[in-house]
C-alpha cells in the first residue's frame, strides 16, 4: 500500500481524536507514596508522524479513567512514566482471489519506564510492549486510511490499558 498520501491525514486524525474512558478498575499495591503520575509526551522513534502524541493521550486518558493515580505535571508527580514508540508497522494479512490485499494488521511497539521521583529509583521497565489491531481494506483509498486510523485508536486503547495494568497491578 502506498503510504505517502496517508501521513498528513493520519497525523491530523491522531491529534484530533480523543479517547473516552471505559471505566475499568484495578486494585494494585503501588508504594504508598505514589499517588500521582506524570506522562510526558512519548518519544517517537518511528517514521510515522504524530503517533507518539496519540499514544500519550490514550495513556493519560486510561490513567484518568482508572482513578488509582492522578495525572499531573512532572514537577508535581510522585512517579513519571517515560515511553518511546519504537515500532509502527502495517502488515498485509488477508488477500482476495486476485492477490489484492483485503486486510491489514497494525503493530505498535513501545518501551516504558516508570520512575519513582521521590526515591530516585526505577519502579519498572518494559521493553518491546507490542499491541496490534486489524483493519479491512475498503473500496476507496480514503476508506482504507479511515480503517487504519480506527486501528490506531484501537491499538492505542489496548496499549493504554496494558500500561495502566503494568503500572498498577505489577506491585
Amino acid at each position: 500500500m502506498n503510504r505517502s498520501g496517508r501521513a498528513p491525514a493520519l497525523g491530523l486524525a491522531l491529534l484530533a481524536v480523543g479517547l473516552t474512558g471505559c471505566g475499568y478498575s484495578f486494585r494494585g499495591n503501588l508504594p504508598d507514596h505514589i499517588k500521582t503520575v506524570a506522562v510526558p509526551v512519548f518519544t517517537n522513534k518511528t517514521s510515522e508522524p504524530a503517533v507518539e502524541t496519540f499514544l500519550t493521550s490514550a495513556v493519560v486518558e486510561a490513567f484518568a479513567s482508572n482513578g488509582r493515580l492522578r495525572v499531573v505535571r512532572a514537577e508535581e508527580a510522585d512517579a513519571i512514566l517515560d515511553g518511546e514508540v519504537v515500532g509502527y508497522s502495517v502488515q498485509s494479512i488477508a488477500f482476495d482471489n486476485q492477490a489484492n490485499v483485503r486486510q491489514y494488521r497494525l503493530v505498535v511497539t513501545m518501551n516504558l519506564r516508570l520512575r519513582d521521583v521521590k526515591k530516585s529509583s526505577i519502579l519498572f521497565e518494559e521493553q518491546s510492549l507490542k499491541e496490534k489491531a486489524d483493519f479491512q481494506v475498503m473500496g476507496a483509498v480514503s476508506q482504507t486510511i479511515s480503517g487504519e486510523e480506527a486501528a490506531v485508536r484501537t491499538a492505542a486503547t489496548v496499549i493504554a490499558r496494558s500500561i495502566v495494568s503494568l503500572t498498577i497491578d505489577r506491585f
